[in-house]
């Protein structure tokens, strides 16, 4: 198990070649090291001092061949030491993250995100540069080290045992207070992972934080560890740069015996000048192995601490092996038995007491009950999620504890009342699970093809939100030219058919005339930009587009337009409190509302005679990115000046002729023979904008554009653009009812022999409820073996059998009619909900 290896087997694990071409390199740079200092000797000895130029040519040349040498290799060194480093902190991360996905569920529980996302992330780093000089830093500094102590001893063995001896009296010291240094450490390390723990708990629980008003307790929670956090690390600071001090005394001590010991030798003629000179050079560089390998000693130790915390903290054993080793995983049928089902959970809590039930191939059962009645655990001690503490669950006779992950997973479709989304696309969210059977080389996983995608999504009632999604996309240019025709022919067809009747609904691209569900920039460059000193706030400095405001006498106007932009946004929120309703019509957006509060002070005082022009460039440029923001159907606090209403039109057409005129025209001015790069798909076919104040138009323009989009035959191209829409974190871009469709859509694709639903439908109308119900008893009947745990009690006429659990135990098991004719529990609990 990853857990139990040992530091050094990650060095070694894959690295043995490159480790040893390492230490090969290293043997030659020791000798490269060590023949500069020979070099020295002899340039003063025998070539200054016998006046050979020759000589000098000679050593000089071998001196600085030498030194060439030893820094080439030194790099060549690095770049190993980098390259194995990193490797191997891949593939550590790998494993172990591999391995914690892999614990039980409890385990997940009581173990926040944040404290896995820092032992992963963080308390690893330093294995990278551990890996990387675990063999070579040893290696290459004694070596060095040896190199150059035997040759001061051969020099002067007298004064190389003196220059040496310190080294030893420094080896009492160094490890002692490593030893105070490391276990600091580790109190540190356990710190930082009990404060990410509680960051992770805080920010999970953000609506609770919110809903109490405790953000002041949570901060002086939080401050209470981080003074903790605080004494640690400036314990560990102390003692870190307590060994740097007694490293530095220590290698002061050698220059000193060196100087009163040689300087005494040479004036006696004992110790000749060349000699000397190399016995200082080696001896300078005497203490860098030996300082590099303290720094190495020191890294070792450190490693040691955070690889350890780590993996004894995730020092579990899975419950269940990952896949089958020896057989591809099994085919089931569906068929489930269970037999006194327990689980147990602390404190002698049993959430499932002693069930029993048959569940043959194909059957659909509904389990029911209230809430911690037991049915969504009895579901998950089926699905492997739980391990049940006595009794016996078996899928097609093999009890479920013994089965692999793999053998459960490929014959199994999951979807919790909560599912999880990931970040990435719509389509990478269908296939999950189908990828990683397909993985795995899995016979049951096969990859659906577009056709079975769409049926699906018809199904589950998700491709009218997909088609939506693709009609708000914006294409980029790398989009097919077949497609982008589609749409242009679509939106002739759309004037044709529809352009009278829908003049309420869409507000259209019209060069002659101002649009009032479009910005103030869209409307004066009436077109697309193509470079980012066109877009956005950037416009507001463009030094072209300025100039051709001034000269259209436009300028002012727009300041004069922002100003009281400004003033009446800061004055009702100011006066009303910051509100998201308030914000989500303001022309100031949230971020830049307090900047918008000190511009209105500081243009108080000027007079309406003064042009606003005058003003500070700053200003000038953030009263014209307000008024270029302008949109005027949402933004109602401030009417439309006529002025401009009436300019506008005549400055399109001058701004067309002088970026046209341009070698590279930064803006791709709207035309109705082409596609329109900067638009949705959906403004691209209306050719213009929805009015959102028209109640319901969208709806009605949707409908009539997808009997378009059939009619041209691009519906499968836009429904690769929506099946591409990004999610967001969790899911968040998704509604709740979304979310649940894409669930459901997932497991369906998989086409798994068993479905387990446990409450998939809670977030879904009652329409999509519906539509979910009849495609189980339509398609799924017979087919797949279906445990569902139900909350609306009027869909439970379609199940096989009904489950109803209490406490724990199933008290009452049949049909729909059987047990209401029975008048029982499940009839008790049908008229209640009435």
């Amino acid at each position: 198990m990853v857990t139990k290896r040992s530091l050094y087997y990650w060095v070694f694990k894959g690295n043995a070649r490159l480790q040893a071409l390492l230490v090969a390199v290293i043997l030659v740079t020791v000798v490269t090291r060590i023949l500069p200092l020979e070099m020295q000797k002899r340039i003063i000895n025998q070539a200054i001092g016998m006046r050979d130029f020759e000589a000098l040519l000679y050593y000089c040349g071998l001196y600085i061949a030498a030194v060439v040498s030893a820094g080439a290799l030194k790099y060549v060194i690095n770049l190993l030491q980098g390259w194995i480093g990193n490797r191997t902190l891949v593939r550590l991360r790998r494993r172990l993250y591999e391995h914690i996905l892999s614990l039980p569920l409890p385990f997940f529980r009581r173990t926040s995100p944040g404290l896995v996302i820092s032992s992963v992330m963080t308390e690893l780093e330093s294995m990278a540069a551990f890996a990387g000089s675990a063999v070579s830093a040893p290696v290459v500094n004694i070596l060095t080290f040896i190199g150059f102590a035997g040759y001061m001893f051969w020099l002067n063995p007298l004064l190389a045992g003196l220059s040496i001896a310190v080294y030893p009296v420094e080896m009492l010291f160094i490890p002692w207070l490593q030893r105070k240094y490391n276990t600091t450490n580790r109190q540190r390390t356990a710190a930082v992972r009990d404060i990410s723990g509680k960051v992770g708990e805080s920010v999970s629980g953000i609506s609770e934080v919110h809903g109490n008003a405790s953000v002041p307790l949570e901060g002086r929670r939080f401050g209470t560890a981080l003074e903790g956090l605080f004494h640690l690390a400036f314990r560990l600071h102390a003692l870190k740069f307590g060994i740097k001090f007694v490293n530095n005394f220590f290698q002061s001590l050698g220059p000193f015996i060196l100087f009163l010991v040689g300087g005494y030798l040479a004036i006696n003629g004992r110790f000749d000048l060349g000699a000397l000179v190399a016995f200082l050079s080696a001896y300078e560089k005497v203490y860098d192995p030996w300082k590099e390998l303290m720094e190495f000693y020191q890294l070792w130790q450190d490693t040691q601490v955070r690889y350890r915390q780590v993996m004894d903290y995730f020092d579990y054993e899975p419950e269940v092996a990952a896949a089958p080793q020896d057989r591809p995983p099994f085919a089931l049928t569906g068929d489930i038995v269970i037999r006194d089902a327990v689980y147990d959970v602390g404190g002698n809590i049993r959430l499932v007491d002693g069930i029993s039930l048959d569940i043959a191939a194909g059957e659909h059962v509904a389990l029911v009950g209230f809430s911690g009645s037991g049915k969504s655990t009895l579901a998950r001690l089926v699905t492997q999620h739980y391990r049940y503490t006595a009794g016996s669950v078996r899928l097609d006779g093999h009890e479920v504890k013994d089965l692999t992950r793999l053998d459960v997973m490929a014959n199994m479709g999951v979807v919790a009342q909560q599912p999880f989304i990931f970040d990435g696309t719509i389509y990478e969210n269908l296939v999950y699970g189908c990828e990683a059977l397909q993985a795995q080389q899995v016979p049951q996983g096969h990859m659906p093809d577009l056709d079975n995608v769409i049926e699906v999504l018809q199904q589950v009632g998700l491709f009218a939100d997909v088609l939506r999604f693709s009609l708000r996309a914006v294409l980029d240019s790398h989009a097919e030219q077949q497609f982008r025709d589609g749409i242009i022919r679509g939106r002739a067809r759309f004037e044709e058919l529809h352009g009278a009747g829908l003049t309420h609904d869409i507000e259209r691209f019209d060069e002659s005339r101002y649009m009032m569900y479009a910005t103030m920039a869209e409307n004066l460059l009436f077109g697309t930009p193509l470079f980012p000193s066109w877009q956005g706030g950037e416009l507001a400095g463009n030094r072209i587009f300025r100039r051709l405001l001034d000269e259209a006498g436009l300028t002012e106007p727009l300041l004069r337009l922002g100003h009281d932009l400004i003033v009446r946004t800061v004055g009702i929120i100011g006066s009303a409190g910051a509100d998201a309703e308030l914000f989500a019509k303001s022309p100031v957006p949230q971020e830049y509302f307090d900047e918008a509060a000190q511009l209105v002070r500081r243009l108080r005082d000027v007079r309406a005679d003064r042009p606003l022009s005058a003003q500070s460039e700053a200003d000038v440029k953030a009263l014209l990115r307000v008024a270029l923001g302008y949109l005027p159907a949402r933004h109602k606090i401030v009417p439309m000046p006529g002025h401009i209403l009436q300019v506008v039109p005549s400055f399109r057409r001058v701004l067309r002729e002088a970026l046209e005129a341009l070698p590279s025209p930064p803006v791709a001015f709207y035309c109705r023979e082409s596609y329109l790069f900067g638009q949705s798909v959906l403004d691209n076919i209306v050719y213009g904008h929805v009015k959102s104040d028209s109640a319901g138009a969208e709806e009605r323009i949707y409908q009539r554009v997808m009997q378009l989009l059939i009619v041209e035959g691009v519906l499968e191209q836009m429904l690769r653009v929506g099946l591409d829409f990004r999610v967001g974190s969790m899911g968040d871009r998704l509604s709740g009812g979304q979310q649940q469709k894409v669930a459901l859509a997932r497991a369906f694709l998989k086409e798994p022999p068993i479905l387990v639903l446990d409450e998939a439908t809670s977030a879904l109308d009652n329409a999509s409820q519906a539509r979910i119900q009849n495609l189980l008893e339509r398609k799924w009947k017979g087919r797949s073996t279906v445990i569902s745990v139900v909350h609306r009690l009027d869909t439970l006429r379609g199940y096989d059998r009904i489950a109803v659990l209490r406490a724990g135990r199933i008290v009452e098991l049949g049909s729909w009619d059987e047990l209401m004719e029975r008048k029982g529990a499940l009839y008790g609990l049908v008229h209640r909900a009435g």
